[in-house]
């Protein structure tokens, strides 16, 4: 039995199935994780979920913001945009499945013993333990049934630092943004929206979540993440794997196995195009 990994799917059911084929997953013997954002902005979001669904215990994922958005906009909160390319799902038998079933997923997982994974990666300040913590504190909202109420609130930049002390939607707010939209720090602890660029380009008063010193992360552990498409998966250490390579921006699909770290790809292919899968 083995587990893989895979980074952001965005609605690109074709993509996955090339990579999922390229490691001879079984479904019956192996077990997939994603980290988030499994539609979005791809032209396939019904044949992903249906899918990804259908894969029962051999699958899990965390939420990612494209994942929050779906939900964002089931409950009237957000209104879909074109790019969003979500009116075959939003108009399929099935929604309510599926919303049922990403309202159960987590912020954050574990792996194994000592991988945590998450969509944007893992705050500077907490723990591995601390972040399990607080998926929890969202997923208890997200599962309780005034769910859409606390949608609500979930959208803003502030605050943008975090205090134990922060309580309500503000603490929701945060915990959202660091753990599904987070990208770069400023003064050691505080979430950047405003740069997606790659590290290299980004401004000196900028620093990548991962390079930010995190007293509370121990060295046997290891943070899988997503989100980050112009990074491109290159962190430069070994502790922190970015699996999103950009596929539906016409890049790679990459997912990892985890027992041995192995890394595996598959490059964009217009849907135009017939694909053999």
């Amino acid at each position: 039995m083995a587990t893989y990994i895979v980074g952001d799917i965005q609605g690109c059911f074709e993509g996955l199935q090339k990579l999922l084929k390229k490691v001879d997953f079984s479904p019956i013997n192996d077990h997939l994780i994603a980290v988030g954002d499994l539609i979005g902005r791809g032209t396939q979001p019904l044949e992903t979920l249906d899918y990804l669904y259908s894969l029962e215990g051999s699958f899990d994922t965390v939420l990612g913001n494209h994942d929050l958005n779906l939900l964002a906009i089931y409950a009237g909160i957000r209104k879909v945009k074109p790019n969003d390319n979500l009116d075959i799902l939003l108009t399929s038998p099935k929604l309510k499945i599926f919303i049922n079933w990403l309202r159960c997923k987590p912020l954050a997982l574990l792996a194994d013993q000592n991988t945590l994974v998450t969509h944007a990666g893992l705050y500077p300040q907490w723990s591995v333990k601390k972040a399990l913590k607080v998926s929890h504190e969202i997923s208890e909202q997200l599962q309780s049934k005034d769910w859409k109420e606390f949608l609500v609130n979930m959208y803003g930049n502030e605050p943008s630092t975090w205090k134990k002390s922060l309580q309500g939607a503000a603490r929701f707010r945060f915990i959202i943004n660091a753990m599904t939209r987070m990208r770069f720090i400023e003064n050691h602890n505080e979430l950047d929206f405003s740069c997606k660029t790659s590290p290299e380009l980004a401004p000196d008063n900028l620093t990548p979540w991962f390079n930010v010193m995190n007293k509370k992360l121990k060295t046997n552990q290891k943070v899988v993440f997503g989100h980050w498409a112009s990074l491109n998966g290159d962190t430069k250490l070994q502790q922190f794997c970015g699996l999103d390579t950009g596929y539906v921006w016409g890049q790679n699909m990459t997912m990892q196995k985890l027992s041995s770290g192995e890394i595996c790809s598959v490059e964009y292919q217009d849907l135009s195009e017939p694909v053999d899968i």
